[in-house]
């Protein structure tokens, strides 16, 4: 009874991401899984950006891993991006085996946005989706690959490629990313198709699934509202992406590459990490527009991180309430109850609150070595850094290899809160309240 209490949902979901990092760390550390071998530092950094599928990488994979190391980084972020508790309950249910209800309750919370009668058959699709999407991927990639290497190095690639970009975790074996294909239809789209895909969340893949095998059942006010925020995020970040590179990073290449550039770095700073592009030659206002796009992340329930675009939606709607006078936050003749309001305005704040946290850490550990006008311009390469560690993207401006010890720990564990949630670590390490049975007199105080 004691260690059920003290493990709450929030705990175990913590230490069952943690634990996988301990194992990840103590495997990559060891001779075989790289060429020149790995500080103990380095691989906790590679372990944790694994299992926490952001892709922020201070060795190169392809390079400094052995074959067994890349499998293992597979492994890890292949059980980051659907939850080590989501394997087990579908073990579980496999063997015959029934699951508790707080085993029940984690998993739920993690894919889920309603507790559903149908727990073990969304669980079973989750699998049975992620499977078929990422087969499909890789027969695509390998269409491809095996144009430019040899039919066991291009499936590898193949293989590596399509479940990093499925778990939104942006981990390649190409030590230019995927700049070399940038004008590539084919590998182009298909990257795109996995990353939207995984980020949009399981409980919406079902619902169109089966909205689309011909179900009467109306989509869910969830479904639709990360459809429409993924669509708009998606168009908007592209057009805008094209407006600000068109005459700098982009202004050489063909139309159609430029189109391609565009989308493409517009679908990764949410949650991929992928680029086709040098993201140190952007200019400011894409550097901008990235970090926003970063901070916002995927959906809930996805294999990405972030604020999650219903929370940006719903704090969107909020504003747009509030300036119509109205009390209540309304959507397509639906009512948000005003305590998922108030819990997105604390994801939201929590989310900030870490991001300038970790930031300045990085600033200070810096700061040791160089006087502040000579590091001021680190200033927007860290915040773009973290807020890439917090939305688990994984995009970075060159910075992540330089990062001392004390910053990658920082950074470690801004990724391990931006997987797990801000709000759920910190639920995790707060004591549980005791009601004292006192009201207190309400008095107003002057904002704004």
């Amino acid at each position: 009874m004691l260690v059920a209490r003290i493990l709450s949902p929030e705990r175990i979901f913590i230490l069952s991401f943690a634990g996988v990092i301990l194992a990840g760390t103590i495997f990559l550390y060891l001779p075989f899984s790289s060429t020149k071998g790995l500080s103990f530092v380095d691989a906790l950094f590679t372990a944790a950006s694994a299992v926490c599928v952001t892709g922020l990488a201070v060795i190169d994979i392809g390079q400094d891993l052995t074959f067994t190391g890349q499998v293992m980084t597979i492994i890890l972020f292949q059980v980051g991006g659907l939850g080590i508790i989501t394997f087990s309950a579908f073990l579980f249910g496999m063997m015959g085996r029934g699951i508790s209800f707080k085993g029940r309750e984690i998993v739920q919370s993690t894919l889920l946005h309603t507790p559903r009668r149908d727990f073990f058959v969304i669980l079973k699709s989750v699998l049975i989706a992620t499977f078929i999407i990422e087969s499909i991927g890789i027969l695509l990639l390998f269409s491809r690959f095996s144009q430019d290497f040899p039919a066991g190095t291009a499936f590898f690639h193949a293989v590596y490629n399509a479940i990093s970009a499925f778990n939104n975790c942006g981990y390649s074996l190409f030590s230019d990313n995927l700049v070399r294909y940038q004008g590539d239809i084919i590998v182009n789209l298909t990257v795109m198709g996995l990353i939207v895909t995984g980020g949009i969340g399981f409980v919406v893949i079902h619902e169109v699934f089966y909205r689309l095998k011909g179900s009467e059942k109306k989509l869910s006010l969830h479904t639709k509202l990360v459809l429409s925020a993924t669509g708009i995020l998606i168009l908007g970040g592209a057009l805008c992406f094209y407006f600000f590179e068109r005459n700098h990073a982009i202004q050489n290449m063909p139309l159609q590459t430029q189109i391609l550039a565009s989308l493409f770095q517009s679908v990764t700073p949410r949650t991929a990490g992928f680029n086709t592009v040098d993201i140190g030659q952007l200019t400011n206002a894409t550097v901008l527009m990235m970090i926003v796009l970063m901070f916002i992340g995927a959906s809930p329930g996805s294999t990405g991180g972030g604020i999650k675009t219903t929370s940006a939606t719903l704090l969107t709607l909020l504003i747009w309430s509030k300036w119509k006078g109205s009390e209540e936050v309304n959507i397509w003749n639906r009512t948000i109850p005003k305590d998922l309001i108030t819990r997105t305005i604390s994801i939201i704040f929590a989310a900030a609150f870490s991001v300038f946290l970790i930031t300045s850490l990085l600033l200070l550990a810096e700061a040791e070595n160089l006087q502040p006008l000579q590091s001021r311009h680190f200033f927007v390469e860290y915040l773009f850094e973290t807020t890439s560690a917090f939305g688990t993207v994984g995009l970075s401006m060159g910075v992540t290899p330089k990062l001392n010890d004390l910053q990658k720990l920082a950074i470690i564990l801004i990724m391990f809160a931006g997987r797990v949630g801000p709000l759920t670590l910190a639920f995790s390490l707060a004591r549980r309240s005791t009601k004292k049975g006192i009201t207190y007199a309400e008095e107003t105080v002057m904002v704004g």
